[in-house]
């Protein structure tokens, strides 16, 4: 798997603008850190760290190629939103593209944007680090990077009530998954 890692990190320089692939390497980095904390496959979410964004910087009408391609629908609330798409295109990219038929490292890319209910400990890892990765500066930042390595049911939960109550001030629509993680984080994660 070392050597996967290596051709994938070589196919993001390639495809990224340089911020992105930097990101991408540091949620790779940051993932895998919360992998070996959390007791799942390290090279699995290093691997999905470093492709949660491969279709980031593509075109729209590419994005939607490669979903196409692949036979994944998209609900009215996804085709509405175009920042959804690259998840659910570098899921389809991966599966289609690059070969990989590890459903969790697919659907841990395809949900790494909105999470998901009964979401997999890597589904969890990919998602926070996202939110956590070393470039990353919002308010809060230093916050959920404590959690992330604390509790990361509370991270989850942070992470979700962030994505809401900011597509919330924007009246903006909210993934029913988003909204089905937070409920069940709810009663899974302390709300400290």
């Amino acid at each position: 798997m070392q050597n996967m890692a290596e051709s994938f990190e070589k196919l993001i320089e390639k495809k990224l603008k340089p911020q992105r692939y930097r990101h991408s390497m540091n949620v790779a980095k940051s993932a895998m850190r919360l992998a070996k904390l959390y007791g799942a496959d390290e090279q699995k979410a290093y691997i999905c760290g470093v492709l949660h964004d491969v279709m980031k910087n593509t075109s729209e009408q590419e994005q939607l190629a490669v979903i196409e391609q692949s036979g994944e629908t998209m609900s009215d609330l996804e085709m509405s939103n175009p920042k959804l798409w690259h998840a659910i295109a570098g899921a389809a990219y991966m599966k289609t593209v690059l070969g990989i038929d590890d459903a969790e490292m697919i659907s841990a890319v395809h949900c790494h944007t909105t999470a998901k209910a009964n979401m997999t400990m890597l589904e969890k890892i990919i998602y926070i680090a996202d939110y956590i990765s070393d470039d990353r500066n919002y308010d809060g930042v230093e916050d959920m990077r404590e959690k992330a390595f604390s509790n990361i049911d509370a991270a989850v939960l942070k992470g979700t009530q962030f994505s809401i109550t900011d597509l919330a001030k924007r009246c903006n629509a909210i993934h029913p998954d988003t909204l089905a993680a937070f409920n069940e984080m709810c009663t899974k994660a302390p709300q400290k």
